[in-house]
């Protein structure tokens, strides 16, 4: 059985299409524009959650999750890319990330991995980077709500439609979730 390891890759799939469901709302020339001053463009999120998830689970169960190769702070560089460029960035994290689920059993879990020479149990590597994902997914939502203006197409339950949805909740399991989230593309 892999009820935990597909529960958690559920989750990762609900984040995955939160985040796209709000880059399709950013026009492509507002990628790399800062909320504020030092502030992070939904092109620098993504950017370094793709850095983090290729370095994580490249090799995962076998090799320390901050890779050589990685550069962090890199990912934090102001960019204007396109939004091709983003994406087959984005999606090569995300690749990594999936591909290292594909394989992993719920026996697994108890195993250790490390992290900068920190051993984690596999558990406990996943837990914290599903919610790395998520605190970051919920930067990118904000920033491209701010950018996208009155045009916004809510990613969940609108306001003021918690009593219509209650009647027939649809998304809660994260793959239903997923799914409902296809806004128009912008481009």
């Amino acid at each position: 059985m892999n009820d935990l390891v597909e529960s958690i890759r559920g989750e990762y799939v609900r984040y995955k299409a939160l985040a796209e469901a709000a880059l399709l709302q950013v026009r492509g020339d507002q990628l790399g524009a800062a909320p504020a001053p030092d502030g992070n463009s939904v092109a620098v999120i993504c950017w370094h959650v793709a850095g983090n998830l290729q370095s994580r689970f490249t090799d995962f169960l076998a090799s320390d999750g901050e890779k050589p190769w990685r550069n962090r702070d890199e990912e934090f560089a102001e960019r204007t890319v396109t939004r091709a460029q983003l994406m087959a960035k984005w999606n090569d994290g995300w690749a990594a990330l999936f591909g290292a689920l594909e394989g992993l059993t719920d026996a697994q879990l108890h195993d250790s991995v490390t992290i900068r020479g920190q051993s984690l149990k596999v558990h406990e590597a996943l837990n914290r980077s599903v919610a790395h994902a998520a605190y970051h997914v919920g930067q990118i939502v904000l920033v491209a709500k701010s950018l996208s203006g009155t045009g916004w197409r809510s990613l969940s339950i609108p306001r003021h439609g918690s009593a219509a949805y209650n009647q027939q909740p649809r998304s809660e399991k994260p793959a239903a979730h997923a799914a409902a989230l296809t806004p128009p593309d912008l481009e």
